[in-house]
């Protein structure tokens, strides 16, 4: 899939994971835990769409970004990528302690994880959007130029 299209694909994503942390920081202000069906399917979603998003960033955009042998967007590929690598493990810690008995147990204490756990993902996303993703449009702009000139050239023998 060309890159244009993937970029497409991740911001799409950001839109439905901003999305899905509002709808579940709305159901976190109330005094009492929401229907449990209702919050686990919220939370499911949330879930799937961040895994589906993270491995596309790691299959695709970060080798894409690296391969470009350039010592400045590598190093703040690396640095994204080692960051997300953080932020994915501590999705995985508060996914994976805050079972629905626990949630019913100790809403407060799942209302305050949940929200330090969607300030740091809305902290990502909002840093991917200003700094990482722009150099991957330039990576496909240059690419789409170079493929237009390329093309437009005439064939040398």
């Amino acid at each position: 899939m060309p890159l244009s299209r993937e970029m497409q694909r991740l911001r799409a994503e950001h839109a439905a994971l901003v999305t899905l942390s509002r709808i579940i920081l709305d159901m976190t202000r109330a005094p009492h835990p929401p229907d449990a069906t209702e919050l686990a399917s919220a939370r499911g979603v949330l879930r799937e769409t961040l895994v589906r998003h993270l491995k596309c960033e790691d299959w695709v955009l970060y080798p894409r970004l690296n391969a470009t042998g350039d010592p400045e967007l590598m190093r703040i590929t690396r640095a994204f990528e080692l960051e997300m690598g953080d932020l994915a493990a501590e999705f995985v810690a508060y996914d994976g302690t805050w079972t629905g008995e626990r949630v019913a147990a100790d809403w407060p204490g799942f209302c305050r994880e949940t929200a330090r756990i969607f300030d740091m993902l809305a902290v990502r996303v909002e840093r991917e959007e200003r700094e990482l993703y722009p150099l991957a449009d330039k990576l496909y702009a240059a690419a789409a130029v170079d493929a237009a000139v390329r093309a437009g050239s005439p064939i040398s023998s």
